[in-house]
């Protein structure tokens, strides 16, 4: 089909949304996030800053660090290979017929938040990166910009409620399968980690920041 409508590379980047126009090739937002090479280089913010951190707080001497950066796929796989290298695993082959694997953090919930922190953030005017900090007892991903539209500090986790800060790159989330748009991540995360035997999500959410904490599943 994309043969047969003989559009141009450049019509087919600006049906997407990546140029501003057939005319004016300039990448947009999007166009950067999603396959530009140097997304970082325009926008200072669009990456994840991710310490592994032996202890309870930010004293603690950290042991891993790393500048996520990239595209949003690149950025995202560049996160949850971290998160696998450090989300230790248990098999238990006793209590059943079959063996059951259980981690530390169910992926889902790191999916989902992780998702979310990339998609609702405020990119313009602030270079803040996200945070993704490891603590031996929990996770914490802080993203920089608070709720957003019909989205509140009062109403912020209600299940089928979400407002799009950056509405085409949800979009583009979805496409590439780093999230839905139906306004239940948050409520998927709630379950898995409640099914995995953790404490329940905590969110910290001010006007300019969403904090989401993981604890460790309990012993």
């Amino acid at each position: 089909m994309l043969e047969a409508n003989n559009r141009s590379y450049e019509e087919r980047l600006a049906a997407c949304k990546m140029i501003v126009s057939v005319d004016d090739t300039t990448p947009t937002f999007l166009g950067l996030m999603a396959i530009g090479k140097k997304p970082r280089f325009y926008l200072g913010g669009t990456y994840i800053q991710f310490l592994r951190i032996d202890g309870p707080d930010h004293m603690s001497r950290i042991i891993d660090e790393l500048e996520i950066d990239g595209r949003i796929l690149e950025m995202y796989n560049l996160a949850e290979g971290k998160f696998k290298v450090y989300n230790k695993r248990d098999i238990e082959v006793l209590s059943g017929p079959t063996h059951v694997i259980t981690s530390d953090y169910p992926e889902t919930a790191f999916r989902q938040i992780l998702c979310n922190a990339i998609l609702h953030r405020r990119y313009e005017e602030n270079n803040a990166p996200i945070h993704f900090y490891w603590y031996n007892d929990r996770i914490e991903i802080n993203s920089p910009g608070g709720p957003f539209g019909d989205v509140t500090i009062d109403n912020f986790g209600m299940p089928g409620l979400v407002s799009y800060r950056n509405r085409n790159l949800a979009e583009v989330m979805k496409n590439l399968d780093l999230g839905q748009r139906f306004g239940f991540g948050i409520k998927w995360a709630r379950e898995t980690m409640a099914e995995n035997g953790n404490p329940p999500i905590e969110f910290q959410v001010s006007n300019g920041n969403v904090c989401c904490v993981l604890r460790k599943k309990l012993s």
